[in-house]
């Protein structure tokens, strides 16, 4: 076949892989063409090999350079479409992070909020709990358990939130540790949605309950400053994590008791993305809050007042992001 006759015979297919790679080629197309030869997701597979065939052909039959680089070219792009450009997923977590994230949050506002009630109500009633009946802490922490915690928090101690055995690990040890005890809740919050939510449902009210009644009896025995100005810098990333992994399993829970007019399977399919995407803000706030536990929290030498502005300022940045980011832009 003459190098004109395989032009003549492809060039459409390639002119709609012009088009769905956006080149400046496009605006050579028309619409008749585009719609003929239209490169889509189901027969993607197939167009990419007719692709590459074309240019094996083209080199067997020695057609002209030009028109084999055009066709190399091609291919590149459409590979590094097809298997993902690093350029491109950098730009789509910014994208995520600057709107994608507190947009999804509003649009999942009823799982949020139930997230976040189950969260932060066992939560703020232990807390005051603790304060009215302090033999109420025994209800949820062992008594070596309270001892612990009260080492941890001492006045003395130089670096609060860590066990005295742990303190010399240094800061990179503590990272670690803080960002695998937040990454074990958030993934507790979001699996137990598979049964049914109810694992959601289970343990964000547990660690409500748990993280209210440690707040609430070391604030009892007088630790307000070693605790609270160790907690104030990360406790917004690290709970508002929490509250969106436990949204994401209420989402996972909620297509599985009330799929619709779906199967359960593809309830859960679809619920899944959403759920997925939530889990994924979640674990940018925990990963923040680990970074701020570890290298601002415990450091004795700043004052307690700046300590609580600064986790003040913290939580009043998320809910601004939270609630007004986003909007007006499109869908990303």
């Amino acid at each position: 076949m003459k190098e004109n006759q395989f032009i003549a015979s492809r060039e459409k297919e390639w002119l709609a892989w012009d088009l769905w790679l956006k080149t400046p080629r496009q605006k050579q197309i028309e619409a008749g063409q585009a719609a003929e030869a239209a490169i889509t997701l189901e027969n993607l597979p197939s167009a990419f090999r007719r692709l590459c065939h074309d240019v094996s052909l083209a080199r067997d039959r020695r057609y002209s350079s030009v028109l084999i680089d055009a066709l190399q070219q091609r291919v590149l792009a459409a590979h590094q479409r097809v298997y993902g450009a690093r350029g491109d997923l950098r730009g789509d977590w910014l994208d995520f992070l600057e709107a994608g994230l507190p947009r999804l949050v509003r649009a999942e506002w009823r799982f949020v909020l139930a997230s976040a009630l189950l969260f932060f109500v066992p939560l703020l009633l232990c807390l005051m709990l603790a304060q009215i009946f302090p033999e109420s802490v025994y209800y949820i922490l062992s008594p070596d358990e309270a001892a612990q915690f009260e080492r941890m928090y001492a006045p003395e101690t130089e670096r609060p939130g860590a066990l005295p055995s742990a303190a010399a690990d240094g800061q990179l040890a503590m990272l670690l540790y803080y960002i695998g005890n937040n990454v074990r809740i958030d993934f507790q919050c979001f699996a137990g949605g598979i049964l049914f939510g109810l694992g959601s449902v289970f343990f964000l009210v547990y660690n409500g309950l748990d993280i209210g009644m440690v707040a609430g009896y070391l604030t009892r025995v007088g630790y307000t400053q070693t605790f609270w100005g160790f907690v104030a810098g990360h406790s917004g990333p690290e709970l508002i994590g929490a509250v969106l992994s436990g949204a994401a399993g209420l989402k996972i829970g909620y297509a599985l008791i009330a799929p619709g007019r779906l199967r359960r399977r593809e309830a859960l399919s679809e619920a899944a993305r959403g759920a997925v995407r939530l889990l994924y803000g979640a674990a940018f706030l925990t990963f923040c809050a680990a970074f701020v536990e570890s290298l601002w929290s415990p450091i004795r030498s700043l004052p307690f007042a700046l300590k609580i502005g600064a986790g003040l300022v913290f939580w009043g940045a998320l809910i601004v992001y939270l609630c007004f980011f986003g909007r007006g832009r499109h869908a990303a």
